[in-house]
């Protein structure tokens, strides 16, 4: 893992020297030689953490406390932060750990990340911080799954990696027109393939003339005057 941290940070640095980089992930990106290779390149880190006896005794005091109160109120949810110094043993150091505390009628979960970011308090460093993984992870899938990304299936490599070129084109193309969709329009925040269906694959009777290129929607198509709309929003004009 440290090898490919290394390329990342190194290509990332080519060309701004002067950015401070976040490394975000799960569980399994937790080891001690990527949090060490971090600091000792001035890379911050938070990583997730997987529980055990040794951290859940650090931080028992706070989790009962919201246990307590979740019992004693009677409520739905019961949501805190605490944070404490932890050292595994293959660890050379202690490092900041911050957890988070759920308590429902369902029953009470703990979850743990490790990080070296100081600045900030507990709670901005999960929910601001390291919960957006899961925003990041869902555009990779949106990238996937509704751009058919993963139809890598060519022998070379490098074909495979021309599709990907053009898989993000259509990325950033689908996400330009969805941008351009006043807010108060459902598709404003709609799916990637909601967007293709409803405004990329729809069938019109195209009239070209000298001065001017004519669209002819179905006199039913429920989406015609946002069409029309978007169509003056992303023509290129002269400046």
């Amino acid at each position: 893992m440290r090898a490919h941290l290394r390329r990342l940070v190194r290509r990332i640095r080519l060309h701004w020297p002067n950015t401070v980089i976040t490394i975000r992930g799960d569980g399994h990106y937790g080891r001690r030689e990527a949090m060490a290779w971090c600091e000792q390149n001035g890379v911050q880190y938070i990583l997730g953490l997987s529980k055990n006896a040794t951290l859940d005794a650090l931080v028992y005091a706070k989790a009962d406390e919201v246990r307590t109160r979740r019992a004693k109120g009677k409520l739905e949810l019961v949501r805190d932060y605490t944070e404490t110094l932890y050292a595994a043993k293959s660890w050379s150091q202690s490092r900041r750990v911050v957890a988070r505390f759920e308590a429902t009628p369902k029953g009470f979960d703990a979850r743990y990340v490790v990080t070296n970011i100081t600045h900030c308090g507990a709670q901005w460093v999960y929910d601001s911080l390291y919960c957006m993984r899961g925003q990041a992870e869902n555009l990779i899938k949106r990238h996937k799954s509704q751009l058919a990304s993963d139809r890598t299936s060519c022998r070379s490599p490098l074909a495979n990696q021309m599709r990907l070129i053009l898989h993000t084109a259509a990325y950033w193309l689908v996400l330009e027109v969805r941008n351009a969709i006043p807010r108060p329009q459902p598709l404003a925040s709609g799916e990637f393939s909601t967007i293709r269906l409803r405004l990329l694959k729809v069938a019109v009777r195209i009239k070209e003339t000298a001065s001017r290129i004519s669209l002819a929607f179905a006199s039913n198509c429920p989406d015609a005057a946002l069409f029309r709309g978007l169509v003056g929003t992303l023509i290129l004009r002269p400046t």
